[in-house]
């Protein structure tokens, strides 16, 4: 029983152990990791605390350096503020020695100045004073002449029974009288010989040179007429829907005219060259019989290349004419072209070739330079073949030419003076001028009616009587200049600019006229004497 109560204890007793033991073992487990999670925790928080601390140290460390940067960047931009500073002080401070010492220089300048205006002015007193005294003196030595020569006077008079102004009145008298008649001799005997000689010797000379010179003329003017052989012939120039016209306009720059003559079609265009060789191109192709555009290219490029050979045979064959030589091949051309050029129907090459003859056969009845006279004769419209494509009057276009291609200042001389657009300075220019002036005016040289002309150059003179203050007009030159005298009590120096500028203004509004006008206006007062 008590075995049984013994085991029964034991056996009670394992039961408690049983149940003892592991609540002690919790309880200790949790004891121990109590104490093992404090020590990790303590362990972390000192750890915390020497990363903290070294943070601190670091942020203490960063802070000091960043106050030592900060303090050397204050001391740098002081020091370069002071140095700034210190830099525009010396600057102005040597500015301002410097105008010190122009101030000083120009105080010593006008000091030394004032010096010499002062020594100056008393020289000048000096000098007045010793100019007083000399004219003192004079004024007594003239004193002294005047009573001399008034005793002078008085004796001569006495001995001659005459005074002093009836001698003098007397002796102008005899002098003049003696004077008049001796230049009224020689005014006579000039005028008479000048005038015998110098008209008989200048009738010789032109008439002379007009008949050792005739040429033919040839008349065109800016539109050509061309003959069909039948009206059909203008549908085929036209072609289907006016190609072919369009073509021939467009290859030769002429405007082709087909209206309801019939048999004819006319080319208008201001080129001479462009009309000739429209004017062949289309005679070729109605020989040809094939008309197209493509055909109308080709026969017009042909065309063209031959119209440039012939114009320069052309040239060739005035210059070797005339006896100009040594002339620019491209001057060779322009005269060239001269021979489809007109003016008032004359054509312009063979005018040049005359003038040249005239100037030539002038210059040697005169006996000055022939070659001179004949090479400017030959140029002196050579800006016509040009003038269509440049600005400017034929005359200096012709100069510009002339100066381009060498020419002598004598030749562009004549150029230039043939219109009386600039004063001639040799003789030739002066004998190219009259040539220039017998070929144009010579009957039947140019188409313009005789009574075109005259209505033109009584309207010219109209124009310029109408205006106050006009005494006499005189159309000059055949028309390209008006000569008006003004009458000097009424139009002064001043307003003969304007009048002038009125009368070429009412010229241009109410005249049609080739080329240009000179209006000269001329004041001069004359006083007029004759010895008897």
């Amino acid at each position: 029983m008590h075995y049984l109560s013994l085991l029964s204890f034991f056996a009670d007793g394992n039961t408690v152990l049983l149940i003892v033991l592991p609540i002690i073992a919790i309880i200790a487990g949790g004891a121990l990791g109590y104490f093992i999670n404090r020590q990790i925790i303590n362990n972390k928080i000192g750890n915390a605390k020497n990363v903290a601390q070294s943070i601190v140290d670091e942020a203490k460390s960063e802070a000091k350096t960043l106050k030592k940067e900060a303090i050397l960047e204050a001391k740098e931009e002081t020091l370069k503020l002071k140095t700034e500073f210190e830099r525009q002080t010396k600057e102005r401070r040597s500015e301002l020695q410097r105008q010190e010492t122009r101030m000083i220089q120009r105080e010593e300048l006008l000091d030394k100045k004032e010096e010499t205006l002062t020594k100056k002015s008393e020289q000048l007193e000096q000098q007045q004073k010793a100019i007083s005294q000399k004219q003192s003196e004079i004024d007594k030595k003239l004193t002294e002449v005047d009573k001399f020569n008034e005793k002078l006077i008085a004796e001569l008079e006495k001995a001659a029974q005459m005074s002093k102004d009836e001698a003098k009145q007397s002796l102008v008298e005899a002098m003049t009288s003696e004077a008049r008649k001796d230049a009224a001799v020689i005014v006579r005997k000039i005028e008479a010989e000048a005038k015998e000689n110098g008209d008989k010797r200048a009738r010789e000379i032109v008439s002379s040179a007009i008949q050792r010179c005739a040429s033919d003329q040839v008349s065109e003017s800016t539109v050509t007429t061309i003959p069909l052989p039948n009206d059909e012939m203008k549908g085929r120039l036209i072609g289907r829907e006016g190609r072919n016209i369009r073509a021939l306009e467009n290859a030769t720059g002429v405007e082709l005219i087909i209206d309801d003559t019939p048999e004819v079609v006319i080319l208008s265009g201001f080129d001479p060259i462009r009309r000739q060789i429209a004017r062949i191109a289309i005679e070729k192709l109605i020989t040809d019989g094939r008309i197209h555009p493509a055909r109308i290219e080709e026969m017009v490029e042909k065309v063209r290349k031959e119209m440039d050979v012939t114009i320069k045979e052309a040239g060739e064959a005035a210059s070797f004419d005339t006896g100009v030589f040594g002339l620019h091949p491209e001057v060779i051309k322009l005269l060239g072209r001269l021979k489809y050029r007109t003016s008032y129907g004359q054509n312009v090459l063979n005018h040049s070739i005359e003038v040249a003859y005239l100037a030539g056969m002038m210059a040697s009845e005169l006996g000055v330079d022939v070659t001179l006279a004949k090479r400017a004769g030959l140029l002196h419209d050579i800006g016509k073949a040009v003038d269509h494509e440049v600005e400017g009057t034929h005359v200096q276009i012709g100069a510009d030419l002339a100066k381009k291609y060498k020419e002598s200042k004598e030749v562009v001389n004549a150029i230039q003076a043939h219109h009386g657009d600039v004063e001639p300075m040799t003789i030739e220019a002066v004998l190219v001028a009259a040539a220039d002036a017998v070929s144009g005016a010579r009957p039947g040289a140019r188409r313009e009616t005789i009574e075109n002309y005259v209505k033109r150059l009584e309207k010219l003179e109209e124009i310029a009587n109408a205006f106050e203050g006009v005494q006499k007009s005189f159309a000059v030159q055949a028309g390209r200049e008006i000569r008006i005298i003004v009458k000097p009590e009424v139009v002064n120096d001043e307003n003969t600019v304007l009048l002038a500028r009125d009368i070429a203004k009412k010229i241009e509004s109410e005249l049609e006229y080739p080329g240009q006008i000179k209006v000269n206006v001329i004041r001069e007062t004359r006083s007029i004497d004759f010895a008897k």
